[in-house]
């Protein structure tokens, strides 16, 4: 394309197309012969303009190569190790010496947490309360009954709940052992008539009998309905979730964001770590709920009901935040919809602060980090009778 002066000045256009000829507009070469007058240097006014021209493409290509090079590194959040001290790795197993885990019994440990037929209806399961795949809790504020009755509480994960101090949220339960016997006993739960009538319909299937005889080898009646909560008991002592934190934690300071680093740092210094600590990040101990704020439902008195005493009245398990992400709504009685709701309300009431929407952010951005890997293969439910 051949550049064209102003038609204003027809001499200059004479001057340019009685020089050399040029292709573009930005072909600046002069004739072999160059004399003043002579080629594109002549024109002084279109000389200006291809300078101008020159001066804005090579703008263009100063800001080309400032776009092409790399944004500044952003600076690494650093953790107190003193801080991360409070915390520790999850192990491969919980294990019991009341309770030595076998290959026998997990597998009979798993048919019982799926089995539906240990329920008054034939219509609920372990499962049906903990969803494995969900990651062991129940979508709902509380959890529907065998016959439709709504449970009190909020249904807690099972996963890494082994570990804890104790089950339940009154923590009448010591161990994952005693705590698998109880729902299915419970009239507003699995509502069974008693642990003989469980034991009927476990007797009555051949392939029960084969499995709690190779679980509990050496014992002369190994059907009971003690073995049926050590066998489930051994089975959610495997429900473990490793998770980024615990890497972490083994010191691969990438496995986390800075976010998630800031988030640490505010979880621990606004409080949050004084009860959710340790290799479950909670269900080490028991808390009033509205420490410092008066808890605005205190319908459910908690622990007290156990204990008959009135110091417990409003004490609750510390939850394992561990896989908190997954496993809303919140609390004994599932009344915060949202992580971000349930950080605020223990800012207010156990802590006494009003978290600020960066710190609630940054916060749920390491509670988000908790989140671990489920064991699908593990947790896999068994395949129905006749499958090969």
């Amino acid at each position: 394309m051949m550049l064209v002066p102003d038609s204003r000045d027809d001499r200059d256009v004479r001057r340019f197309l009685n020089g050399r000829p040029i292709n573009s507009c930005l072909n600046t070469e002069r004739p072999a012969s160059f004399e003043p007058g002579a080629g594109v240097s002549a024109n002084p006014r279109m000389e200006a303009l291809m300078t101008r021209k020159s001066l804005v493409a090579l703008a263009a290509v100063a800001l080309l190569a400032g776009a092409c090079r790399p944004a500044p590194r952003e600076a690494a959040v650093a953790v107190d190790s003193n801080q991360l001290a409070l915390f520790a790795p999850l192990p491969d197993q919980m294990g019991s010496p009341d309770n030595p885990v076998t290959d026998a019994k997990v597998a009979l440990g798993r048919l019982l947490f799926y089995e539906t037929r240990i329920s008054k209806q034939g219509n609920q399961s372990c499962n049906s309360c903990h969803h494995l795949a969900a990651f062991g809790a129940d979508t709902g504020r509380v959890s529907v009954g065998s016959a439709g009755q709504l449970g009190g509480r909020n249904s807690p994960t099972v996963f890494n709940a082994a570990g804890h101090v104790a089950q339940f949220w009154d923590g009448r339960a010591l161990n994952v052992e005693e705590q698998a016997k109880g729902p299915i006993l419970n009239p507003v739960e699995m509502g069974m008539a008693n642990s003989a009538a469980v034991l009927r319909v476990l007797r009555a299937d051949s392939a029960y009998v084969t499995a709690f005889r190779a679980a509990f080898p050496g014992e002369r009646d190994p059907l009971t309905y003690d073995n049926l909560g050590r066998a489930i008991g051994a089975f959610e002592r495997g429900l473990v979730t490793p998770s980024r934190f615990d890497q972490f934690l083994r010191g691969v300071d990438t496995a986390l964001t800075n976010e998630e680093k800031a988030g640490f740092n505010s979880f621990v210094r606004v409080g949050c770590a004084s009860c959710h600590n340790g290799m479950y990040v909670g269900g080490a101990q028991f808390q009033r709920a509205g420490l410092v704020n008066p808890w605005p439902d205190t319908s459910d008195v908690g622990r007290m009901a156990v204990s008959r005493d009135r110091n417990d009245r409003m004490v609750f398990k510390v939850p394992s935040l561990r896989n908190i992400e997954h496993t809303g709504p919140y609390f004994h009685n599932g009344r915060a919809p949202t992580l971000d709701s349930a950080v605020a309300m223990m800012g207010h009431y156990q802590l006494g602060n009003t978290l600020t929407p960066d710190e609630r952010r940054q916060i749920t951005a390491f509670l988000r980090a908790l989140s671990g890997t489920l064991p699908t293969a593990y947790i896999a439910p068994p395949m129905p009778r006749g499958s090969d």
